[in-house]
This record gives structure tokens, C-alpha cells and sequence, in this order.
């Protein structure tokens, strides 16, 4: 045992030390030379140990993130092989045969991209439609990002989901900038562009499924994929449709937990609710509420008829540092600093998005006492305030 742990060990810095060469600019062949020559093979535990014992010694994310694809070529073909007698990716409606037919989907459309790039200019119209097909791809980073992260978090993987979150803002960028390239200036202009982001979401398929699925199918639990399979929905799907419900034997469990709930009555200063009257109307107000604790984990989020931004489940007790993209982290954690030192009482910012004028507001929580309680955020589509004129002094018929 003494031994294994060891070679564990060893096996972990010499990962950590490869990529740190290719930080310092080695080539991939000179690394991959180095790799083959102190591994037979190495598991997607130890990558992502690598990469966490990499963040945790002082290198930035975003330098982790810039490795990504340099060292998931050196990776790759060196991952062992795991198997499993029941294999979740054959089984309809679990969120791994989900993820992978949106991979196989995207990867049958990178395909076609690159077909047509071959056959410029007369594909010019076909390429401009199946990069605005692409765009699809937004929604499988969605789900990842806030259903899968926050579970691979509260197990204390937390280097990968944000090296992988840099690299998925990355591809969102690139693809844009791309299609909008090869609309005004012709597709021809921009191939290389095309080919480059086209080969960073195949990188990206490499990683999740050879790493990221091989830690999750270790650790998760059924309850918690079924809890994954139940609000996916909520953002749609890749590329792909026709997503059955998945049935597992636990389900039963999972609503006699739920069933357990106390509906008794709640009583604040000025009145009571039930627990179904509380929840009708937070969920009725025309904003969007969540509340996050002195603890800055996400405690609470309000279901509106028009949510303007996802929210599930798998996002409460998750810090909500982790809630955002790595590029805006710093943002988040200084408006929650200002509001807990009490340098500030609330932070508003204001967004286009669409033909929607988002107001999104932070306000700092405390009691009688001024003692600080946590943050709520408040997010509402204010464009159809905007347009109101005049007075209104009658019912509508």
C-alpha cells in the first residue's frame, strides 16, 4: 500500500512538472517524449490532481486554462481505460448518455464545418448556417457549468470544473468572434479562426469524457445524476432531442424525501405563511431572488414564470464565487466584500441582452443589529418599465 501511495505521489508531481515545462515554454513533443518515457498510463484523478496541486501552489487558473489544450494533446490516448458492468452511457436519460449524444451531435456537425470549409466559396451560405447551428453548443457549457460543477465541487474537485469553465468561455468567444468574422468578410478570411475553435471544442469533448466523467462516475451517487437528469431541461439541449426520462430504482427514495418536508406554518413579525404560500409568492414577485449566506453559499433562488437567468437545485450550498464564470470571480468576490464590510450596502449593474434591459442589484442582508447576514440579489427585465408614459388610472378590460 505504502508503495502504491507513493507512486501515486510521484506520478502527481511529475504530471504537476510536465506542465509547468510547457508553461515555460517546452515543446508538446519534447513533453510528450518525457510522458511516454514515466508513464504506461495514468488516470483522470491524477490529471486533475495535478491541476489542483498546480492552483493550490500559487499558479493562476487562467495560466492552468492556457495549458488546457497544450496538455490535453499530451494526455491524450494515455488515459487508462475504465470499465464498469452496468455503463451509465448506455442508459437513456442519464445525464452521461445525454452529455455524450451531445457530444457525438457536435462532433458530427465540427465534421460537417470542416467539410464545407474544403469547398469555399461555394459553401459559403451552408458554413454561415452551421456555425449559427453551433452556437447550440452554449447549452450543453450551460449544464455543465451549473449542474455538474457544483456536485464536483462539494467533493473538493474544484480545479477542473474552473479550468474547464476559462476554456468553455474561451470557445463561446472564439466561436463568435468566427461566425461574426466570416459573415461580414466571407468564411475564407476566417478558416483558420473556424479550424482553431473547431479543434478546442474536440479538445474540450476529449476532456470531459476522459476526464471529467471518469471522476463523476467514481464519486457521484444515483440520487444526485437523477437530480442532474431532472433539470437539464431547464436548459435545453444540444443538438439533440427526444431526451427520455430516467427512471432509476432510487426515485422512489428521492420523492419520499421530498414528501418529509414540513408544511406547517411560518411565522415572522408581521404575519405567517404556510410553506406553499411562502413559496407562491416569492416565486410570483416580478424579479428574480436569491439569496446567499454570511457563509457565501447560495441558500436560496426564487422560481419566476420569466427567469432571466438558470437557476437549479444543484446550485445551493455552492459558493457562490463558484456560481460565476472564472473571468468575472473577482468581481463577484469584491461586490460581496464591500457589502460584508460594510463598505457598501448595495451594488447595481445594468445589461442589454437582447431586446431585454436587465437591472441586476446586490443588496447587503443584517439584522436588528447590523450584524451581516449574507446577500440578495435581485434581477428584473426593466426595458417594459422603460416604456411607460403618461398615467393609468382605470382598470384594464
Amino acid at each position: 500500500m505504502s508503495e502504491e501511495i507513493n507512486n501515486r505521489e510521484f506520478r502527481k508531481k511529475v504530471i504537476a512538472d510536465l506542465i509547468r515545462q510547457l508553461h515555460e515554454g517546452k515543446s508538446v513533443e519534447e513533453v510528450k517524449g518525457q510522458f511516454a518515457a514515466a508513464f504506461e498510463g495514468v488516470s483522470a484523478e491524477e490529471i486533475a490532481a495535478a491541476e489542483q496541486a498546480l492552483i493550490e501552489g500559487g499558479l493562476p487558473v487562467e495560466e492552468v486554462q492556457r495549458l488546457c489544450d497544450v496538455h490535453a494533446a499530451v494526455f491524450e490516448g494515455s488515459i487508462e481505460e475504465i470499465h464498469r458492468p452496468a455503463d451509465p452511457s448506455d442508459i437513456p436519460g442519464h445525464p452521461v448518455n445525454t452529455l455524450k449524444r451531445e457530444n457525438r451531435a457536435i462532433e458530427r456537425l465540427t465534421l460537417h464545418i470542416k467539410n464545407l470549409l474544403s469547398k469555399l466559396p461555394e459553401s459559403e451560405p451552408e458554413v454561415l448556417l452551421s456555425l449559427e447551428r453551433l452556437f447550440e453548443i452554449d447549452k450543453h457549457y450551460l449544464k455543465k457549468e451549473n449542474l455538474i460543477f457544483p456536485f464536483m465541487e462539494q467533493y473538493g474537485i474544484t480545479a477542473p470544473p474552473k479550468v474547464m469553465w476559462g476554456v468553455d468561455d474561451e470557445i463561446r468567444s472564439e466561436l463568435k468572434a468566427a461566425y461574426e468574422g466570416a459573415k461580414s468578410d466571407g468564411a475564407a478570411q476566417h478558416a483558420d479562426k473556424i479550424g482553431a475553435v473547431l479543434k478546442k471544442i474536440e479538445d474540450m469533448i476529449f476532456k470531459e469524457e476522459n476526464i471529467m466523467l471518469p471522476m463523476l462516475l467514481e464519486t457521484l451517487t444515483v440520487d444526485e445524476w437523477k437530480k442532474i437528469a431532472n433539470e437539464s431541461a431547464e436548459f435545453g439541449y444540444c443538438l439533440i432531442s427526444s431526451v427520455p426520462t430516467w427512471d432509476p430504482a432510487s426515485e422512489k427514495g428521492l420523492e419520499k424525501a421530498k414528501s418529509t418536508h414540513e408544511q406547517g406554518s411560518i411565522k415572522l413579525p408581521t404575519g405567517s405563511f404556510t410553506l406553499e404560500e411562502l413559496a407562491a409568492v416569492l416565486d410570483t414577485l416580478p424579479v428574480d431572488v436569491t439569496f446567499v449566506d454570511k457563509n457565501d453559499e447560495v441558500k436560496y433562488f426564487s422560481q419566476s414564470k420569466e427567469r432571466i437567468f438558470p437557476r437549479t437545485t444543484a446550485v445551493l450550498g455552492r459558493k457562490v464565487v463558484n456560481c460565476h464564470p472564472p473571468a468575472s470571480a473577482h468581481i463577484v468576490t469584491k461586490i460581496v466584500e464591500d457589502l460584508k464590510s460594510g463598505k457598501k450596502d448595495h451594488e447595481d449593474f445594468w445589461i442589454k441582452l437582447g431586446d431585454k434591459y436587465i437591472l441586476i442589484r446586490y443588496f447587503a442582508v443584517r439584522d436588528k443589529e447590523g450584524n451581516y447576514l449574507g446577500v440578495l440579489e435581485v434581477t428584473q427585465d426593466i426595458a417594459p418599465i422603460q416604456g411607460i408614459t403618461g398615467e393609468k388610472r382605470l382598470l384594464s378590460e
